[in-house]
């Protein structure tokens, strides 16, 4: 991952950085996962919840307010009674749709090697543990 044509170089990863702003916004918690339930069309606020276990109505609220104002989803109004609002990804929300699915086959074909990765290291942080208790 090299500068990416300067952007905030050589300061790519300091605080004031837009990129990395941006990246922090989209790589959160919620984001990536809104952006996925999202891509089989349009949802209302609480059909989006349903397909997200563990999300609060309030982490929902901020992470679909954060990616409209990314331009990533839109929120639309319906007229009915009562009002309703729907969500749908956007254009260039569509864009990270390749690089979810990348970053999603990664976790897949690597999940073994992590788990035994954490593993050896939950081993080895309790055989310190018991060696620094005597």
């Amino acid at each position: 991952m090299d500068d990416y044509n300067g952007m905030c170089n050589p300061q790519r990863f300091h605080v004031d950085c837009p990129s990395r702003k941006l990246f922090d916004q989209i790589a959160d918690k919620w984001s990536m996962m809104v952006l996925t339930v999202l891509d089989g069309g349009p949802m209302r606020f609480n059909a989006i919840r349903r397909q997200l276990e563990g999300i609060t109505q309030k982490a929902l609220t901020q992470t679909l307010r954060r990616l409209e104002r990314n331009g990533l989803v839109e929120r639309q109004v319906i007229a009915s009674s009562p009002v309703a609002v729907q969500y749908e990804v956007t254009t260039l929300g569509r864009q990270l749709k390749e690089p979810f699915k990348a970053l999603y086959k990664w976790t897949i074909d690597n999940m073994d090697t992590v788990e035994q990765a954490r593993a050896a290291y939950d081993a080895r942080i309790e055989k310190e543990a018991r060696v620094s208790q005597g």
